[in-house]
């Protein structure tokens, strides 16, 4: 899972339903380290060190499971084995909904492009692209449809390789959410690069969210996901934008500087705004969204 693009994680949360006297308690502040970034988390709740433990214990489990980055994670097994016997619930939840997205975008969102981006990525250090023969050996080692997987093991063909790019932020959102509500916070705002709302504001007002592109969207009890093809780009002058289509194995063409699209989940509106960058048009990206019930289309931007 890569998270370049998100430069700090941040959780704000409060007590659901909580006397004033409570919800007037200064915020417990935590600020350190979490999915290999800066990280701050703000609780309001008598019992703040322990759910913050709890929230980056989460953390900690989930970068066990989906990271490309630790060796033994379950992704990294799969990507080297090419089989995960018994894998992780979360990985198949991630990949079931990658696998529906990718079924509605036509084939535009697809997890298998790993062997494309570390060739672009390889290239790129190298101060040059790719050239024709070794994206067209990348892209034979692509296409979801050779991908097997059910709660016995995941199975991938040789020199094949998964990444969780534009969805494994979402989908960490959305588990720390989890945790939160569990522990009776209702009024929460979690930023993993994605943003994940349970309710509004303490004050009763929705999350105020600027998007980068310019506007703003108000946030109740949904997430929010924005990407950009040129948001973060493997060279230097910024031409090759990190999402790839995984149908010319190159960057996506920028006809949009940003898409916005909001979800009742963040790692759903996460893989929907990835997709979405690589959509023609904009009634390509609502007849996109239409699968999907409570998906949002919020702020699109077109390239320069």
């Amino acid at each position: 899972m890569s998270l370049s693009r998100r430069r700090f994680l941040t959780i704000t949360a409060a007590v659901a339903l909580a006397p004033a006297s409570l919800r007037a308690q200064p915020g417990r502040h935590w600020v350190g380290q979490a999915l290999g970034a800066r990280a701050s988390i703000r609780i309001d709740h008598p019992e703040a060190p322990a759910i913050t433990a709890r929230c980056l214990a989460e953390i900690e489990r989930l970068e066990g499971i989906l990271s490309l980055y630790r060796p033994e994670s379950a992704l990294s097994r799969l990507n080297r084995d090419a089989v995960l016997e018994a894998p992780p619930f979360e990985l198949l939840e991630c990949l079931s909904l990658a696998g529906a997205v990718h079924r509605a975008s036509g084939g535009r969102f697809d997890p298998t492009v790993q062997p494309l981006w570390a060739l672009w990525a390889e290239a790129a250090a190298a101060g040059r692209r790719p050239a024709p023969d070794e994206r067209r050996a990348a892209l034979a080692r692509t296409g979801w449809d050779r991908v097997r997987l059910d709660a016995a093991r995941i199975t991938l063909e040789p020199g094949m390789a998964l990444t969780l790019n534009g969805i494994g932020q979402g989908y960490v959102a959305d588990r720390v959410a989890a945790v939160l509500e569990a522990e009776g916070l209702g009024e929460i705002l979690i930023d993993t690069g994605e943003l994940r709302a349970l309710g509004g504001r303490p004050d009763g007002s929705d999350w105020p969210v600027r998007l980068a592109a310019g506007g703003a969207v108000g946030l109740r009890g949904r997430a929010l996901a924005t990407s950009a093809p040129l948001g973060t780009s493997f060279d230097a002058a910024g031409r090759d934008g990190h999402i790839l289509d995984p149908l010319s194995g190159a960057p996506a063409r920028p006809a949009w500087r940003a898409v916005s699209i909001s979800a009742p989940g963040a790692a759903l509106a996460d893989a929907l705004s990835t997709a979405a960058c690589l959509a023609e048009d904009r009634p390509q990206i609502l007849a996109l969204l239409a699968g999907f019930d409570g998906a949002r289309l919020e702020s699109l931007h077109r390239g320069a």
